[in-house]
């Protein structure tokens, strides 16, 4: 999952991405509201963070005109301003949510991760499965037969990309977008460390995820 932070404050810029990352999620940063429609209008996000107040073109007039390009991105609005009318205006200007500061990282990750359910239009899907593998989405826990399998972030990260293209290729490049950031080299052989590691946890005989040559990987409806 991939999420566009826009958001001038170096220290809550920080803390999101900090965080985020730290939940699997690839991020990127942009520091102004022209920057943001610039990278959002030419990158596939999964959803995006906005502050309201932004230097150069504010977050509302950010989302207006992004909503003209990518309709169906979900928009999570931030803003220090608390009243019903500022939140109404949020949500006028085509905002899925609205969060006031200060706030709680864990209601930030588990509004995030709702409107992303809602976008995929697929809102009751809150597990992912293949043969005997089971990712729980908001309990955020793994099973294998049935066993429960103890991931890092990064690892779970992992398994919820493959399990969502279960049964067709991914390669590389696809899966440094999505797991991490742009500025990773494709050339770098974090993808294959990342999947050794999640292997060693849940596909030690290595009959689940599948190494295509050349390609990348596939991860098996059936093991």
């Amino acid at each position: 999952m991939r999420v566009l932070v826009v958001e001038d404050d170096a220290k809550i810029a920080s803390f999101l991405v900090k965080g985020l990352k730290q939940e699997g999620y690839g991020v990127d940063h942009a520091v102004d509201g022209d920057t943001g429609l610039a990278l959002a209008t030419s990158t596939p996000y999964d959803a995006a963070i906005v502050d309201v107040m932004l230097p150069g073109l504010d977050g509302l007039s950010l989302v207006r005109r992004l909503r003209i390009e990518r309709a169906h991105m979900p928009v999570l609005f931030l803003s220090a301003r608390v009243t019903v009318d500022d939140r109404v205006r949020g949500l006028q200007a085509g905002g899925d949510d609205y969060l006031t500061k200060p706030f709680a990282f864990a209601e930030l990750s588990a509004r995030l991760q709702a409107l992303i359910r809602r976008a995929s239009r697929a809102p009751e899907a809150t597990k992912l499965s293949a043969g005997d593998v089971v990712l729980d989405l908001v309990a955020r826990v793994v099973t294998v037969g049935g066993q429960p399998v103890e991931l890092q972030p990064r690892e779970f990260a992992l398994l919820e990309y493959l399990l969502r293209h279960a049964g067709r290729p991914v390669t590389k490049v696809m899966i440094l977008e999505h797991v991490w950031d742009y500025s990773f080299d494709p050339q770098t052989n974090v993808v294959d460390v990342l999947v050794s590691r999640l292997r060693s946890k849940i596909d030690p005989d290595k009959t689940r995820i599948e190494t295509l040559r050349g390609v990348g990987y596939v991860f098996k409806r059936t093991a």
